[in-house]
């Protein structure tokens, strides 16, 4: 019987920084929670949904513009914490209607077009304010 060697890694909380990000190119939070967290050279972003940081009003117009949108905003998020989108690991995409699923990938496509994260997408009953989309994302250094 081969014997397996066991790892284990502890973690001093007081060596690992937890840094919470916000960004004004960036929605602010509805609710509460923040829109990003780092911690570990991870950074967990908040799902984001089709707001305009400017005006805080959820942008009209079909799943294209609410997903480009979706994606300038995890974009302003990723820079404020000196990330981009290669460094994103992980998405999930949630649609209010799974028939919109190919017009966001097209658009998703365009900003993860090398070195495309692991991703899953849902249908969901409903998302905040009647977005079409919501898109949550991690990304590591």
């Amino acid at each position: 019987m081969k014997e397996e060697k066991i790892f284990t890694t502890t973690i001093n909380m007081k060596e690992t920084m937890k840094r919470i990000i916000k960004t004004s190119n960036a929605p602010a939070a509805i609710g509460p929670y923040s829109q990003a967290v780092e911690i570990n050279r991870t950074l967990y972003i908040s799902g984001q949904i089709a707001i305009d940081p400017k005006t805080g009003k959820l942008v009209e117009g079909d799943i294209t513009v609410q997903t480009t949108q979706v994606l300038k905003n995890i974009e302003a998020i990723l820079h404020e914490a000196g990330y981009n989108f290669i460094n994103v690991v992980k998405s999930t995409c949630l649609l209010s209607d799974i028939s919109n699923f190919k017009a966001m990938n097209d658009v998703y496509a365009r900003y993860y077009f090398d070195q495309q994260p692991a991703r899953a997408a849902y249908a969901v009953k409903d998302l905040p304010m009647g977005a079409l989309i919501e898109i949550e994302t991690i990304a590591a250094k």
